[in-house]
C-alpha cells in the first residue's frame, strides 16, 4: 500500500521533465541571478549553474563553479544618511561612439548632499575611473632581443627591459623605493606591453633603420620617452 503514492510521484516528476522551459521562466531566473549580485545571495548561482560549468567575466578571468560562486560576495551599501547630510555611492558606466569607434569606461561616483532651508543640495561630489588590466595577448619572443637593453629618462633614471625564455621584464633604476622592484611586461599584442594592477602601456619604437631606439610609456594623459643606452645580448636558453 505505502508504494503506490512513491510511484505516482515519480512518474509525475518525469512528466515535469519533460516540459520544455518558457522564455519568461529564463528571463526570471536571469533576473534572479542579477538581482542576487548585490546583496551577495549565492543561492540562485549555485541552483543554476552547472557543477562542470565554465565562467568566463567581462575582466577575462575564467573560474569553474566553485570559484564562481566564491566570487559572489555583498556589496557595499551605496548611500548613508547622517541627519540633514546624506552620501550617494554608485558606478556609472560610459559609453561615446568617437569616429565610429565605441569607447567605453567605468567610473565610480560619490555625492554629497546637504539640507538646507529645507532643500537638498549637491555640496561636493568625486569621481575615480575603475581600472582593468586588458586580456592578455600573444607576444612574439623572437622579437625580445630587439626589446633588450638599458634605457634612460634622465640622469640616473633608467629601465632595464630583460627577457627569460618566453617573458619580458622591466626593472626601474634611480628611485630607492624602486629599486630591484622587477615586474613582468605582459602582451597585449606583440608590440604593446602592459604591467599587471598599473595603468598605462609599454611600446617600443623603432628607428628608421628597423632598431628600437626608444621605450614610450603611456600613462593616462602622459607619454614619456626613455632613450635607449644600451643594448643585451639574449643568449639561447
Amino acid at each position: 500500500m505505502k508504494l503506490v503514492p512513491v510511484i505516482i510521484f515519480a512518474t509525475t516528476l518525469a512528466h515535469a521533465a519533460d516540459v520544455p522551459i518558457t522564455e519568461d521562466e529564463l528571463v526570471r531566473r536571469t533576473q534572479e541571478l542579477c538581482d542576487a549580485i548585490a546583496p551577495g545571495n549565492q543561492a540562485p548561482w549555485k541552483k543554476y549553474f552547472a557543477d562542470d560549468c565554465i565562467f568566463s567575466d567581462e575582466k577575462g578571468r575564467t573560474m569553474d563553479k566553485a570559484k564562481l560562486v566564491a566570487d559572489i560576495t555583498p556589496m557595499p551599501a551605496g548611500h548613508s544618511i547622517l541627519g540633514d547630510t546624506a552620501v550617494l555611492s554608485y558606478d556609472l558606466n560610459e559609453t561615446e561612439t568617437i569616429f565610429g569607434q565605441n569607447m567605453t569606461a567605468r567610473y565610480h561616483t560619490t555625492d554629497t548632499w546637504l539640507r538646507r532651508n529645507g532643500e537638498w543640495k549637491i555640496i561636493a561630489t568625486q569621481a575615480h575611473r575603475y581600472y582593468e588590466d586588458p586580456a592578455v595577448g600573444k607576444a612574439d619572443p623572437k622579437k625580445f632581443a630587439d626589446y633588450a637593453g638599458t634605457y634612460e629618462l634622465a640622469p640616473r633614471q633608467t629601465r632595464t627591459v630583460t627577457a627569460e625564455g618566453d617573458k619580458l621584464f622591466v626593472e626601474p633604476k634611480g628611485k630607492k623605493e624602486q629599486l630591484n622592484k622587477k615586474e613582468q611586461l605582459f602582451p597585449e599584442t606583440s608590440e604593446i606591453f602592459f604591467r599587471k594592477g598599473v595603468e598605462g602601456r609599454i611600446l617600443f619604437r623603432y628607428d628608421a633603420r628597423g632598431k628600437v631606439d626608444a621605450l614610450r610609456c603611456l600613462a593616462l594623459d602622459e607619454i614619456k620617452f626613455w632613450r635607449r643606452a644600451s643594448a643585451f645580448l639574449i643568449l639561447p636558453s
